[in-house]
């Protein structure tokens, strides 16, 4: 499968080559992601589907606001009755050049407060790369910086969040934990800007 993170900031694009460079199955493309051709394309949007906002605002003039409401019923019909960070739905746009869409929330409402110092890039990566690696047809699949826009999160550490979330799901690197300790510390590495202990 065909990783393409694309990203208009010059910031974001150098993040990436800096934790990416050398995968031969991922493309940096410094360019508007509405624009590229893929087989599925990466929202960030929230648990509840309301996309109409950053980055989801630009994908739901691309794809038609229909899109936004049918999202909203998927997540309704959920027995959780909300798409958790870490999940993700799929949907179908009727785009020829992105005929999915993978809605995988890396916050549950809009907000910019503490997702720089939580793990929901990581958790929002997995959840995308689960589902598009599960899915028949997908074989390209274009992902934005995740969190790092109304979320606010660092270029850098978005690319490190999203690079250990490849790594676990693509490359295989299953996580294996003998103490507490070697878990909290991986769980630190992954945000090393978020807190463990608050005394």
């Amino acid at each position: 499968m065909k990783i393409l993170l694309v990203a208009i900031q010059k910031n974001l694009v150098e993040a990436w080559e800096t934790f990416f460079s050398g995968q031969k199955d991922v493309e940096i493309v410094e360019a508007d992601i509405t624009k590229v051709k893929c087989d599925a394309i990466v929202s960030p949007a929230n648990s509840f589907g309301f996309m109409d906002g950053g980055l989801d605002y630009a994908l739901s003039e691309r794809f038609g606001w229909d899109l936004e409401k049918k999202l909203q019923q998927q997540i309704k019909e959920l027995p959780e009755g909300e798409l958790l960070v870490g999940q993700s739905i799929l949907m179908e746009t009727a785009d020829k050049d992105i005929p999915y869409l993978i809605s995988a929330p890396t916050m549950r409402v809009p907000t910019n407060f503490n997702i720089d110092t939580s793990l929901n890039a990581y958790l929002a990566m997995k959840a995308a790369l689960i589902r598009a690696q599960n899915t028949a047809g997908i074989s390209s699949v274009a992902i934005p910086g995740l969190c790092t826009g109304v979320g606010r999160m660092q270029p850098m550490i978005a690319a490190r969040q999203m690079n250990i979330a490849y790594k676990e799901i693509i490359l295989g690197h299953k996580m294996d934990f003998s103490t507490f300790g070697e878990a909290q510390k991986y769980h630190w590495n992954i945000n090393p800007q978020g807190m463990i202990w608050t005394h």
